[in-house]
């Protein structure tokens, strides 16, 4: 999966279909085909599709499919003539890429995206290499000398940069993979076997993809030794992937903050973009399963776990990887218990027949139409407000626009819009204390994505995002967080704040406002309030040098504008430091991917004109940003009707 992803997101894939072909397609089981497709958005295609064949069908019959069902489905493909993996050159594909299956090695991906495939014969020295480069170059700005320097809680533990403070087995692709959950526990029940453990303070969990994981995990007596390991089943659904781990304790934080610590999370999730995680935890690790168990025994990413033994086991012995790791045999003699048809039978019909006595107890009925109670959880969002039946005129463009951010490459929806935890000082964080929440009922911004005003401010608000716009510091780092420099009188001299707060002063003074990006701008899950947040924000435009599929495209639903600069230019080519003032012409008709222009005018009144290229690719993305973004687009459709 991560090598797949690496390779596609250097073919730059983005926008395209990637179909699945070859010899070595053939041999793929279709749980590890659909572990590949689901990481479709981290490498950036519109989708990664495997054909249909035997092992489609075999699948299905282990999961509980009616023979006729079964049936079927395999003559309606067969009858397209769609059954089938395809050879090579059998179909003309624009363009092929080639992976020899032999060459795969087992890898783990981070930092900080999923696309940075290492070696776990490389992890260490990566880390250790990492640990002291640039941040421009991925790394972490750090001294070498502190690598091995160890620091104390207030109660006695040792904490060091690169220890696994977080580990999880998650609800993702890969956890609905029977091989590799399958692996874990018996790597698990060779490890408590051989007497190692966990470290107490690494915050360990399972979260299944399903309840038929727990059911298989159980029958294949795995699951007491994933447990004695500490990760027993904590939830059914999105968990540390989603940054709802919970928090590490008090003094852990306290002693990563205070020192500035590089520790770490290893997940089998898809994504682990900054501070997704965890806010204080800096590097985060995907990887399969098994190697989640080994690495939370091991305790550190800078164990070379390929030479070095992954703990001491009874007696002081070393234990290492080969030691505990289990073979394809022992894998594969477990399948059954996990393609059991009848146990998918039964637990759909929990669902499907018998959800429950809470479930059947609800009675249909008829109430008022819903009047919005003051709620931190729910609010009436303000989409529609001043809504009127007749759309913006098409040359509206953009006038005399502030700069609100400056953003390198690589600007993910995570970095936009957030989805974790956030403190008391944080824009949403005051709002909370304001209207009487405590911190210890928060939440994240996940959970209370259904309240706007929450939401609004915590745009741009993650913690490692970092607005060029603010001068370095003295060591020539980057400040972190969701800052900017408002510029109340276009003289160049700003003041800092956090984006929310420069943006209601923006808004309230009428001035719109434009964000300035690299390459890959919004990668990332389709994160609905990245777009929504920085509609709301007053944004009014995103000029970048490429986006992501997705979150263009949820850019034009709330009618912000995005712009993709000419190859070769950029906002660092064309001397941009953001007390510029920005207009975008558009031209009195807008057809999909035609120029527009930008017209960047400095304080001292001089101005420049730069081309650039229109975003909007579709005829009915054109009428989505007429309508000033899809809810009134539809709104004025239902009305007109």
């Amino acid at each position: 999966m991560l090598t797949v992803t690496e390779i596609l997101r250097k073919h730059k894939v983005v926008g395209k279909f990637v179909e699945f072909f070859g010899e070595g397609t053939r041999t793929l089981a279709l749980p590890d085909r659909a572990t590949i497709a689901n990481m479709a958005p981290e490498y950036g295609a519109t989708m990664g599709f495997f054909p249909v064949d035997e092992r489609t069908v075999e699948y299905f019959k282990g999961t509980g499919r009616s023979k006729a069902e079964i049936e079927a489905f395999e003559a309606y493909f067969r009858a397209q003539k769609m059954f089938g993996v395809p050879r090579a050159g059998e179909i003309d594909y624009t363009s092929v890429v080639r992976l020899d299956l032999s060459t795969v090695a087992p890898s783990l991906a981070g930092p900080k995206r999923p696309q940075d495939r290492i070696e776990i014969t490389h992890l260490s020295s990566k880390f250790s290499e990492l640990f002291s480069k640039p941040v421009a170059e991925n790394g972490f700005n750090q001294p070498a000398d502190k690598l091995a320097q160890v620091f104390r809680t207030d109660s006695g533990i040792d904490v060091r940069n690169g220890d696994v403070l977080i580990a999880a087995i998650t609800s993702c692709t890969n956890t609905s993979n029977p091989g590799v959950l399958l692996a874990a526990g018996l790597l698990a029940k060779k490890a408590v076997e051989a007497g190692l453990k966990v470290a107490p303070h690494i915050k360990t969990s399972l979260a299944p993809g399903s309840r038929i994981v727990t059911e298989y995990l159980e029958k294949a007596k795995l699951l007491p030794y994933l447990e004695k390991l500490g990760f027993s089943v904590a939830a059914y659904g999105c968990t540390t992937c989603i940054g709802n781990a919970g928090d590490l304790t008090a003094e852990l934080n306290k002693v990563i903050t205070d020192n500035d610590l590089v520790c770490a999370a290893v997940l089998s999730g898809n994504r682990n973009f900054e501070a997704r995680i965890h806010p204080n935890l800096k590097a985060n690790f995907l990887a399969s399963p098994p190697l989640v168990v080994a690495y939370a025994i091991a305790g550190n990413v800078t164990k070379d776990l390929m030479t070095e033994p992954v703990g001491l086991g009874r007696k002081g012995k070393p234990v290492f990887l080969g030691d505990i790791w289990p073979t394809s045999d022992e894998v594969y003699k477990l399948m059954k218990l996990a393609m059991d048809p009848r146990a998918f039978r039964a637990n759909y019909a929990k669902v499907k027949d018998k959800p429950g006595k809470l479930w059947n107890d609800i009675k249909g009925s008829k109430g008022q139409v819903y009047d919005w109670p003051q709620s931190t959880y729910i609010a009436r969002p303000p989409f529609f407000d001043g809504f009127e039946m007749q759309p913006r005129p098409l040359d509206a463009g953009v006038r005399g626009a502030k700069v609100m951010a400056l953003f390198g490459d690589s600007i993910t929806t995570d970095h936009i819009s957030p989805a974790g935890s956030f403190k008391e000082t944080t824009p949403a964080g005051r709002y909370l204390v304001e209207n009487g929440v405590l911190k210890a009922d928060f939440n994240s911004y996940g959970a209370r994505r259904g309240n706007h005003e929450v939401m609004m401010r915590g745009t741009f608000a993650n913690v490692r995002v970092k607005n060029l716009m603010l001068p370095p510091r003295e060591d020539g780092s980057r400040e972190e967080g969701g800052y900017t420099v408002y510029q109340a009188d276009g003289d160049g001299k700003g003041t800092k704040m956090a984006i929310y707060d420069a943006a209601m002063k923006y808004v309230a003074a009428g001035v719109p406002t434009v964000v300035f990006a690299g390459e890959e701008y919004g990668t990332g899950s389709s994160r609905d309030w990245a777009a929504k947040g920085t509609q709301l924000l007053g944004i009014k435009a995103v000029v970048a040098k490429s986006f992501e599929r997705i979150h263009r495209s949820n850019l034009i639903g709330m009618g912000v504008l995005p712009l993709q600069f000419k190859p070769g230019d950029s906002w660092e080519s064309l001397g941009l430091v953001g007390d510029e003032t920005i207009d975008v012409r558009l031209g009195a008709e807008i057809r999909p991917q035609s120029d527009a222009t930008l017209v960047i005018t400095k304080p001292d009144g001089t101005t420049r004109e730069v081309p650039v290229t229109l975003r909007i690719d579709t005829a009915i993305e054109v009428d989505y940003y007429r309508h000033g973004g899809i809810l009134p687009f539809v709104l004025r459709q239902l009305l007109a009707a």
